[in-house]
């Protein structure tokens, strides 16, 4: 049973009362824009005492959760999930403290299952049986698993551009999945409709007190995961504290928004309970033929106008009318920690899932990498600033990889007869083998005296072709390298101890057969007008740690050595 007492209040009249799940609007006015509060003494005060002894999942902050009975038997493990620090990333970026938050990892694979545990329970604790939702996706398939679980049954209207492997996901489960040949916000017309008429529990989205409190379990784990995550130099506060640590900025994808609002709730209750020291900066970030949020924002408006024909690929994200829940976050953001408010193209989404896989070993959907995309473009707007702490939510897993994302030639087609296998096993495969591999192999020589950047570079390199790459750490090791064996491209940096990159340059000068070999720096150093005399006409690009992507520099590489 739950310790602590929680009431909801209107958001327009002010009226409190208990929270029932079946009931809608305010027993007032009628508004169905409501808000749960809890004794937030009482919850610091359980917290520091159980705390320590309770599992790492959703269900450890049940006293700031709207249900009055944890039931362990509809748990599949939901929340807990890992926050993962993005070395290569920050590097590319020049963030060392840039950290995902790794919601793939949940029981359906995205950040809904915290939605649907907290909501399906709920239900379940107030003996519903049947309940109503509209989809684009991840909210239908997450929703199903645990209905499924509750015994209770679910309708799904889905937008006939979900993808149909989801839609399949979504059936397995034993959902009636309805497809509406329409946008989002039809689909979501006619399941309220639907709902009305057979009177069934409908799922309310923002509206709906469990869905946005199952929000903020992303914001205590978050605060909780950094206290540890840090470098020392960094976390002031010592382990032994109570006090967590808030990120400087929580950067999401939105689609409805629904997120963000819970996200921003849950700092916002751990700030009042004394255990963290600020609010971060919110950042939401949409596709950009779906983006109303985004436009009124900019517009300085308070109420967004609704997209009608949503123009993206990215269907996950394709809520065209995000309502009230637009100007409650604008008010919240702009009253509490700031924050921002950006869209990406699609191209520039899937662009970013190639960097995500191939820097960090992490494969997302295009909802997720709209987040990822939205920070580096923060990042080169210096809305976000290097030095800051940074958590981006790694929505959901892209399982199966969707065409888009990958194009033509991601693969390599051998074809080997059984006439060949029977006869000539070896050079039938061998033959084939021998087309995997360029006529000519470019060779590359990275010198740089930081091991991660050489690491980071030579990732980048693999990711965009086959190169022989050797690596020094000095520039003395770098000049016999290149005198040993003479590569295609150098890639050089500035800043070393002893012999620096300037004086590399001009040891090439001395060597004819090696002052025409083309070199790129890439530096963290800002450099004076005359450093950048300096290098004028030596060097055949010149690009700075942490302001350019991965294929810029392919891109440099390429026409350097074409």
């Amino acid at each position: 049973m739950s310790q602590t007492n929680f009431f909801v209040q209107c958001l327009d009249c002010g009226n409190t009362e208990p929270f029932r799940v079946n009931q809608t609007a305010c027993s007032h006015c009628g508004s169905n824009w409501r808000e749960v509060h809890y004794d937030l003494p009482k919850v610091k005060e359980i917290f520091e005492r159980s705390l320590p002894e309770r599992p790492f999942n959703l269900w450890r902050y049940r006293e700031l959760l709207p249900i009055t009975e944890y039931l362990p038997y509809l748990s599949m493990g939901e929340g807990g999930t890992p926050l993962i620090h993005a070395n290569n990333l920050g590097m590319m970026l020049g963030c060392p403290t840039l950290f995902i938050k790794d919601e793939r990892q949940g029981p359906t694979n995205s950040f809904k299952d915290r939605q649907a545990a907290v909501a399906i329970a709920a239900m379940k604790e107030a003996s519903v049986t049947e309940a109503v939702l509209a989809s684009t996706g991840n909210v239908a398939i997450a929703y199903s698993a645990y209905a499924a679980r509750a015994g209770i049954k679910l309708w799904a209207f889905l937008t006939s551009l979900v993808p149909l492997e989801k839609m399949r996901e979504v059936a397995i489960y034993g959902t009636k999945v309805i497809k509406v040949t329409g946008t989002y916000d039809e689909a979501k017309r006619l399941a309220a409709e639907f709902a009305r008429q057979r009177q069934l529990h409908l799922e309310r989205g923002a509206c709906s007190i469990p869905s946005v409190e199952s929000m903020k379990t992303l914001a205590f784990e978050i605060a909780e995961q950094l206290t540890y995550s840090l470098p020392p130099i960094l976390n002031t506060q010592s382990i032994s504290t109570t006090k967590w640590k808030a990120p400087d900025w929580y950067v999401q994808s939105v689609s409805g928004g629904i997120g963000p609002l819970g996200v921003l709730k849950g700092f916002t209750e751990l700030y009042q309970m004394g255990l963290i020291d600020r609010i971060p900066s919110i950042a939401c970030i949409q596709a950009e033929g779906c983006s109303p949020m985004v436009k009124a924002w900019k517009a300085n408006k308070a109420v967004a106008d609704p997209i009608l024909n949503p123009q993206t690929h990215i269907t996950t994200l394709s809520t065209g009318d995000p309502g009230r829940t637009y100007t409650l976050l604008r008010e919240r953001i702009i009253e509490l920690g700031g924050g921002a408010f950006e869209s990406v193209s699609d191209e520039e989404t899937f662009r970013t899932i190639h960097i995500l896989a191939k820097l960090e070993g992490l494969s997302t959907e295009s909802a997720a990498a709209v987040a990822f995309a939205g920070a580096i473009k923060l990042f080169r707007q210096g809305i976000i600033k290097p030095n800051e702490i940074v958590v981006i939510n790694c929505t959901g897993h892209t399982m199966p990889v969707e065409n888009l994302v990958l194009g033509d030639g991601w693969a390599t087609d051998i074809s080997v007869s059984r006439t060949e296998i029977e006869t000539k096993p070896q050079e039938g495969l061998y033959g084939a083998l021998s087309n995997l591999t360029p006529e000519k192999v470019r060779k590359i020589v990275i010198i740089d005296d930081i091991e991660d950047a050489r690491r980071l570079l030579r990732r980048i390199l693999q990711s965009q072709g086959d190169f022989i790459i050797r690596e020094a750490e000095s520039g003395s090791e770098g000049i016999q390298l290149i005198k040993e064996d003479p590569p295609d491209v150098i890639i050089l940096d500035l800043m070393m101890p002893e012999l620096d990159g300037f004086a590399v340059l001009n040891q090439l000068q001395e060597y004819p057969n090696l002052a025409s070999i083309p070199v790129i720096v890439v530096t963290a150093k800002e450099l004076t007008k005359e450093e950048t005399l300096l290098l004028k006409g030596r060097v055949k690009a010149l690009m700075h740690k942490g302001k350019f992507m991965s294929d810029d520099l392919a891109d440099e590489i390429l026409e350097a050595i074409h």
